[in-house]
């Protein structure tokens, strides 16, 4: 059994590690929000040598859930927005005033939230946490780790966040600089 699980972490590694070289890209100047990508600037399949990598496969096939929208103002001292299994915190002094933040629960095929207004930045060293909940997703309880994706409307890739993953809780977090689009990926 340990031999086993030390094979998926290793395979899980190795094909993160594939991923992460393939998704590098430059980061925008902290003052401007970041560019829209091109329709047809992100890669839906890298080769390496003799491996051929499908991007779009990285994200976690899940039972739709159903669509939901939340919106709240949040400000310097910082707050919590939910939107059905998903949970966004915005720590005090992220935000250096209060702005209508919005949460939608798209009812799609993967785990994802979408998050307005578009491009929202936070303070310096004072970035939010986004908890992405893959319970209702196949291959939830494989020992993989879980990451957050930034993705686009059609849920293409675009990049794969530095996240934390709690398998018994089956929930991936991470720190985000700005607002878009985020699901749970491989």
């Amino acid at each position: 059994m340990n031999v086993l699980l030390r094979r998926f972490r290793f395979v899980g590694l190795v094909v993160l590690g594939l991923v992460a070289v393939a998704g590098c890209r430059t980061a925008s100047a902290p003052t401007e929000p970041p560019e829209a990508p091109a329709a047809d600037a992100t890669p839906q399949a890298i080769s390496i040598g003799p491996i051929d990598l499908d991007l779009s496969r990285l994200l976690l096939q899940c039972t739709p859930l159903p669509y939901a929208r939340v919106e709240r103002v949040i400000g310097p001292a910082g707050g919590v927005l939910s939107v059905g299994p998903h949970v966004l915190t915005v720590p005090p002094g992220a935000l250096d005033r209060p702005v209508a933040i919005t949460a939608e629960l798209p009812s799609d095929r993967v785990s994802s939230v979408r998050l307005s207004p578009h491009g929202l930045e936070f303070a310096p060293g004072r970035p939010a946490r986004l908890s992405l909940s893959y319970a209702h997703c196949q291959g939830a309880g494989i020992l993989l780790p879980k990451r957050i994706a930034y993705i686009t409307e059609s849920l293409d890739l675009i990049a794969l966040l530095r996240s934390i993953d709690n398998p018994f809780q089956r929930r991936v977090s991470a720190e985000l600089e700005h607002f878009s689009r985020y699901a749970v990926a491989w």
